[in-house]
């Protein structure tokens, strides 16, 4: 029996070879992998043994030979294959163990050049693997070092059996299509437009107790980091303390990372059912927490806080007394941590800021699932220098009204369609979230709102078709309205502000969230 070993990942490796020399495999390998055996005392040969050719160009060639590929694809059970290696002098190659190149992990380094990217995308791998794998009845193939010890232990009891090889066949595909798929993203980084074929990558980071409900199997995979891009959000949070993270603790949790990293004051934000509930921002975050959990006390009862700052010791001390499922942000004071992790239940997260925070937001692919495919969009990542407002109406906007506008804007992106929110001294009083009907969003805004909401200023991320929301806005004692305009009926809301002499103003941006 023969194996071929080459290996990125060296992790397991040797002892993986001494089990199969062991079982009387002959090892063969290249570069760095047969250096490893050699020096670990593992009898090995080099490929070249087999193809009788050295390696050439700089190692770009050294498996892509009839010796080895004949080895691997012939159909033992087809004669004339068979006959084929004895003619050529062909031995049988039954195992192969390859990973690959680094590509995602030399890509993300800072500087790295295109010459140094194409040098690490592996093409004999790729192709020993995809070879292996189609011939996995015949040919044991394994990319994954976790996947050693349950191999030597299946050959060991007699060998592996047809549906244990065909889970690392599929194994085998995947590992190569993750890895073409990370290439192809570093190498459209800079295109514009959508391809005409796109494949996503992902990696499972572990699995769920189940999902939205207790019926529904679920499990939590991320995207590869490739090409300069940073493990930021929850995807990749640090979990300082609390239970195990659920499907919802996870979908809440991203909603709130991306309503306070959408703005670059100090912002806290308390989500329920991925709604922000409350918001404020503040030079002082313990004061933003207070005032974001104003907006909606009772909802906040199980909800999630997040913060674009690190949370101090003042801030953890208003928290404590309130259930809460999380509290994320990008740091934590000493004695804060200390003093939240005394809750139990309560799931503490690290998480990094997204690149360009204060500056450029990050954009990235949206993906939406629908029955049989995904509707693809760029993400609604809007710099908030440039939101352009026009006033359209006889009063103009006052600097803190201006102030407290700009906050609502931001904030009505993060709210579910139709989206309606009032806020004042950027603290959001009430929000109307998810109504079939803008003026029902409204209303329900107002309410929540309840006395505070005089002297307030309103955000809608759609346009009015009617006056209606101006007119009881109005009569609540809103004073200034944000929305995108572009109704048919834009005259009869500028009418109804002019009448109650509210300043509004159009931005020409809608922010729908469904």
């Amino acid at each position: 029996m023969r194996a071929i070993i080459s290996v990125s990942d060296k992790a397991g490796v040797t002892d993986f070879a001494k089990g199969l020399s062991q079982l009387g495999f002959e090892l063969f390998s290249t570069g760095g992998t047969k250096k490893a055996l050699a020096e670990a005392k593992v009898p090995v040969k080099s490929v070249s043994e087999i193809t009788g050719f050295p390696e050439i160009l700089d190692g770009r060639v050294k498996t892509l030979h009839p010796m080895v590929h004949g080895g691997i694809l012939a159909n033992r059970k087809i004669a004339a294959h068979m006959e084929e290696l004895a003619k050529h002098n062909i031995g049988e190659i039954n195992l192969v163990a390859v990973n690959l190149y680094p590509f995602v992990q030399t890509v993300s380094k800072e500087g790295v050049t295109l010459d140094e990217a194409l040098e690490n995308i592996d093409i004999g791998g790729p192709t020993m693997i995809r070879a292996s794998a189609k011939n996995f009845p015949s040919v044991i193939v394994v990319v994954d070092p976790a996947d050693y010890p349950l191999v030597l232990e299946k050959l060991k009891g007699g060998g592996l059996d047809l549906a244990e090889r065909k889970r690392l066949a599929q194994k085998a595909f995947q590992h190569v299509a993750v890895y073409d798929t990370a290439i192809s993203q570093y190498l459209r980084r800079d295109m514009e437009g959508f391809p005409e074929d796109m494949t996503v990558a992902l990696k499972k980071r572990y699995g769920l107790r189940y999902g939205e409900n207790p019926h529904q199997p679920a499990a939590f995979y991320a995207e590869p980091v490739v090409g300069g891009a940073v493990d930021t959000g929850i995807t990749w949070a640090e979990q300082m303390g609390g239970k195990e993270l659920s499907f919802n603790n996870i979908l809440y949790a991203d909603a709130a990372w991306g309503a306070v990293t959408d703005f670059a004051a100090p912002t806290v934000a308390v989500i329920k059912h991925t709604n922000p509930c409350g918001l404020a921002s503040h030079d002082d975050i313990a004061e933003a927490y207070r005032r974001a959990f104003s907006g909606d006390p009772i909802a906040a009862f199980g909800g999630i806080v997040a913060s674009n700052r690190p949370v101090t010791l003042a801030m953890a001390q208003e928290i404590k007394p309130v259930f809460y499922e999380i509290v994320i942000a990008l740091e934590y004071e000493a004695e804060a941590l200390k003093l939240l992790q005394r809750k139990k239940d309560l799931r503490i997260l690290v998480a990094q800021l997204p690149p360009g925070y204060g500056k450029t937001p990050a954009g990235y692919y949206d993906f939406r699932r629908v029955k049989g495919g995904f509707l693809v969009q760029n993400s609604d990542s809007v710099p908030e220098t440039s939101v352009n407002m026009k006033n359209v109406t006889k009063r103009q906007p006052t600097l803190e009204e201006i102030k407290d506008l700009l906050f609502t804007w931001r904030a009505v992106k993060h709210i579910k369609s139709n989206a309606i929110v009032l806020a004042k001294d950027k603290t959001l009083l009430g929000m109307g979230a998810g109504q079939p009907s803008r003026i029902i969003s409204a209303q329900i805004a107002i309410e929540k709102a309840g006395d505070k909401v005089a002297g307030s200023v309103l955000a809608s991320d759609a346009m009015f078709p009617f006056p209606d929301v101006v007119e009881v806005a109005a009569k609540a004692g809103a004073t200034a309205i944000i929305q995108p305009g572009g109704s048919i009926r834009d005259e009869d809301s500028i009418k109804a502000a002019d009448k109650h002499n509210i300043a509004m103003v159009f931005t020409g941006e809608r922010h729908f969230r469904h």
